[in-house]
């Protein structure tokens, strides 16, 4: 008798009609073979289920077991899985020779599919040695049949058999080595192999010595098996090596992907010679491109870039076959190839890598594919990388990424202002050309973000008279007609505009007066001083971009107009001697300023300036009008902003050199005085294989999860009390996506408890997977029940529940169980994520928590530390921003959870005039569920430190 009975999925059983056990055998006895199926189905579920139904037996045998319908006999199949074999002494039902028999005849049956299905539903039975023993020689004599999937099938159930009793076959080993120099079909001999391989390997080898010369021209399966051989055999000592390793060298031109990608994974592990290397990555490269399967595709690129890990140098030169793993059109694909190339580029073939990048990236302009604009900011991406690296060929892709300022995908545009501001201020010598090309491409623009940070360029890295002149030009033609207000009026009440033109050079205005009634009811003579636009050819209905967005609302923009019309104008002021003209400049930009101004104040846009713009504004206003009197302002305008990019591109790099350190530090999981293990010392069977990645995970202590006791006690949680008749209390641990409860009832009473049985229930996206037996506790005694509850999302759950029981004269007692709340926390993780992404995911999101702060904390950074540790999530914002004395901090933290959702916050915290912390957390998530958990978290966190303090 097997000592644990096999286990068995639940299956649904509708219990609002269920049949009588004589319902039953009348349906197996008098009714069709329909009426047959469906009764045996019905005493299937029910046996899966716990009601066995052994009154049945009997029946089942003498009126399905002689039927000949392949329906009826493949579900006796899975009847004899199921249903109890054994008495309650342990001993085989007396049913079951019979059972036997049948089943003897089936493996003697002449058709072949019946002999088959026979054979494989002996290996879901082949823990039975008392059924098995009977049909060993029939099983045997079905290694002769003449049909080949009959052969296969006993291969295989021999094998199953052989595993669990040995004994019952005691000879396999001879046995399959016949079977497979006689066998001439393919699939009969793969299974034959893989079996001998597992029994006795030394003759599994015999039998490859003879075959090396055919190995190519073998079936996929054999080809797969002889691999599998060869990896086994060269886990041990063996002289075989170099045959394997020629043999491994021609399946790499097998016709079968997985032949392929199994012979190049086993390839580098039986030698580290570069040219078997190469060989290796040039078949993963040619799977990873020609796989239609994208899932493969990912899993062949994890392997080669496991393989560029360990052979670093060797690969660089197949970097041009993983570039056209590109022509993919899956975006995971394409970012994990690149990501590859990336690592794989060194000075001596930048140069061409990121020409073709460059031949992709005018690929994605001229031709519409899908996610095209996504593949086009990945190429950008990379680009940065490469150019930032290798110095030298920055200077080739600059220009040719500044064509894509003006483009529609808005992400692709910010990547390429991020990438020329790096370059501008990493390589001095192209800021000339840089800066020039920026000019020239700003009527292009129709993005504010690009506008904001192309100005900000301009205005800290025009450095030469004529190149000011130039952009204060171009400035005039984006911002159209100035003041902004008097001509966007004119142009509502179709008085026409002033046509004359002037110089860029020269400023040259005109005054305009007109009636106007008063609020008194008199009248006035309003005069404007407007500049003509060098521009005439926009109309009415078109207008320049940067006039439009300002009109749309976009004052952020318009602030960081001023700033940069101030930088450009005090630096002009230092360069030139023709005061005249400098004047005229600076009265010009603060004519712009200030009708940006007059705009967001009218009722001409449906959104009035906010109140940072228009003080950010008049600060530059005041700055300019004060040219000489401030020299720290102008210090501040002109060298500091600068000289704080610098800072934050030193930090970043800083933080890669760190992180890229960190990578090649290994950390020592080995104690000085743990026991030094020699495999070759260990005394092995000649059969036993040594597993490598088994003795890797032990080297390293992966495979080693050591529990900390107090952290165990802390998931302990008590369900009743002390004084309730019973005890309970359940260890809550947490497996993946499982619960597992481990609950121990203590009998506090000196009577038998029978029937006893706890009863769970959840709230929130937990589901149990099976409820608990009933069980029957003697007086005082322990029992421990175990119960597994599945989770699908990261929201707060909560388990509750209660004890029933069979008490005196058959009364039912019950003790309600106090909650188990599940800890949110241990399904969300720190993660990371660009800063183009956050934004992208904060807009996307639309579930939002807010959670005011309330803390007695005083430090603004220690109160950070303390939401990160009590949410689980990372901080986003460079360090370097957060650096330095100030009252007030706001901060960007990312986390994702197991099942895929992500949680984004927000930190707005400033310290008041008492000392006190003061502020608010934002949420966003896609999901409901994770935003108010977290918020949830937070305000504990709070609770809970106030009452420690």
């Amino acid at each position: 008798m097997p000592t644990e009975g096999p286990c068995y999925t639940i299956v649904f059983e509708d219990n609002t009609e269920t049949p009588t056990v004589q319902e039953l055998r009348s349906a197996l006895e008098k009714g069709s073979d329909e009426d047959k199926l469906e009764t045996l189905r019905k005493i299937i579920v029910a046996t899966i289920n716990g009601n066995s139904q052994p009154a049945l037996l009997m029946s089942i045998i003498q009126y399905i077991m002689p039927s000949k319908n392949k329906q009826l006999k493949k579900l006796l199949h899975f009847y004899w899985e199921v249903c109890p074999k054994y008495d309650e002494n342990g001993k085989l039902k007396q049913e079951m020779i019979l059972v036997v028999n049948a089943i003897r005849n089936d493996l003697q049956h002449p058709n072949e599919y019946i002999r088959g299905a026979t054979l494989r539903f002996l290996q879901k039975i082949s823990r039975e040695a008392e059924l098995l023993e009977p049909l060993i020689p029939t099983l045997r004599a079905n290694l002769e049949h003449r049909h080949s999937y009959v052969r296969r099938a006993a291969v295989f159930a021999l094998q199953t058999v052989h595993r669990e009793h040995p004994s019952l076959v005691p000879d396999a080993a001879e046995l399959m080595q016949t079977f497979l120099a006689a066998e001439s079909d393919a699939s009969c001999k793969r299974n034959a192999l893989v079996f001998l391989a597992n029994v006795a390997l030394p003759r599994a080898v015999e039998w490859l010595r003879g075959v090396w010369d055919g190995i190519v021209n073998m079936d996929e399966g054999l080809q797969m098996a002889v691999v599998e051989v060869a990896r086994l055999d060269c886990a041990r000592e063996t002289t075989n090596r170099p045959k394997y390793i020629r043999a491994m060298f021609e399946l790499l031109g097998a016709t079968s992907h997985a032949v392929k990608y199994e012979a190049a994974t086993t390839l580098t592990t039986l030698t580290q010679n570069g040219a078997a290397v190469k060989a290796a990555a040039s078949c993963l490269v040619t799977l990873a491109i020609k796989e239609s399967d994208n899932n493969v595709k990912l899993i062949v690129l994890d392997r080669l870039d496991a393989l560029r890990e360990r052979h670093r140098h060797i690969l660089d030169g197949s970097i041009m076959d993983v570039l056209q793993v590109l022509s993919s059109a899956d975006m995971e694909v394409r970012r994990k190839a690149m990501s590859i190339v990336l690592s794989m580029t060194s000075g001596r073939n930048a140069e061409d890598v990121v020409l073709f990048l460059k031949k992709q990236l005018l690929r994605t302009q001229e031709q519409e594919f899908d996610k095209a604009s996504e593949y086009r900011q990945l190429l950008i991406q990379s680009i940065h990388v490469l150019a930032i690296r290798f110095s030298e060929v920055a200077a080739s892709v600059v220009h040719a990424l500044m064509d894509f300022l003006g483009d529609s995908n808005n992400p692709s545009a910010l990547d390429v202002v991020a990438f020329v501001r790096e370059v501008v201020e990493k390589f001095p010598a192209l800021r000339p050309a840089i800066t020039e090309k920026l000019t020239n491409t700003l009527m292009n623009m129709r993005s504010g973000k690009v506008f904001r940070g192309v100005l900000w360029i301009l205005g800290e890295y025009m450095e030469e008279l004529d190149a000011i002149e130039m952009v204060l030009g171009e400035i005039r033609k984006i911002i159209g007609e100035i003041p902004v207000l008097a001509a966007e009026l004119r142009e509502e009440e179709g008085i026409p505009q002033n046509d004359e033109q002037h110089d860029e050079g020269n400023f040259s205005g005109t005054g305009t007066g007109r009636p106007r009634v008063l609020a008194d009811g008199t009248y006035a003579t309003e005069t404007a001083f407007s500049v003509t636009s060098t521009r005439t050819e926009f109309s009415k209905t078109t207008k320049p971009p940067l006039r439009a967005l300002i009109l749309g609302g976009d004052f952020f923009t318009g602030a960081v107009l001023a700033v940069a019309l101030t930088k450009l104008v005090l630096r002009y002021d230092k360069l030139t001697n023709n005061r005249p003209k400098a004047n005229s400049v600076r009265a010009e930009a603060m004519l712009t300023m200030t009708s940006i101004i007059r705009v967001g104040q009218s009722k001409l846009v449906t959104v009035p300036i906010d109140e940072d713009s228009n003080e950010r504004i008049m600060g530059c206003i005041q700055t300019l009008s004060e040219l000489n009197g401030c020299p720290e302002v102008n210090e501040i305008f002109l060298n500091d902003s600068r000289a704080a990019y610098a800072r934050m591109l030193g930090a970043q790099e800083k933080c890669a050199a760190d992180k890229k350190a960190a990578e090649t530090i290994k950390e020592n999981v080995i104690q000085v005085d743990d026991l030094l293990v020699f495999r070759q010392f260990s005394k092995k069977s000649v059969d036993e294989t040594v597993d490598y990645l088994e003795d890797l995970g032990k080297a390293t202590g992966a495979g080693e999860v050591l529990e900390d006791f107090i952290s165990n006690l802390s998931r302990i949680s008590q369900l009743t009390g002390f004084s309730d008749p019973i005890y309970a209390e359940a260890y809550v641990k947490m497996h993946g996506f499982d619960i597992s409860l481990d609950v121990l009832l203590v009998n506090q009473t000196s009577n038998t408890l029978q029937n006893l049985c706890l009863d769970f229930a959840t709230l929130g996206d937990l589901k149990l997977v099976e409820r608990p037996t009933v069980h029957t506790i003697a007086p005082h005694g322990f029992q421990s029940i175990k119960a597994t509850i599945k989770v699908s999302s990261t929201e707060t759950g909560v388990i509750f529940g209660s004890i029933l029981w069979d008490g005196p004269n058959l009364t039912e007692c019950c003790v309600i169980l106090n909650d188990i709340h599940i800890d949110i926390m241990d399904y969300i993780k720190p993660a990371y994520c660009s800063e183009t992404q956050f934004r992208s995911m904060w807009t996307e999101f639309e579930w939002e928590n807010r959670v005011n702060v309330s803390t007695k904390m005083t430090d603004t950074r220690e109160y950070l530390k303390h939401v990160m540790q009590s949410t689980n999530m990372s901080c986003l914002t460079p360090e370097g921003a957060m650096s330095g004395d100030c009252d007030f901090l706001s901060a960007n933290m990312y986390a994702r959870s197991l099942f895929g959702e992500d949680a984004l916050a927000n930190l707005s915290i400033e310290k008041t005039e008492t000392g006190a912390i003061a502020g608010h957390v934002r949420i966003r998530s896609k999901t409901q569920g994770i935003a108010l958990s977290l918020g949830d978290r937070i305000t504990m966190s709070q609770r809970d430190g106030k009452r420690s303090l």
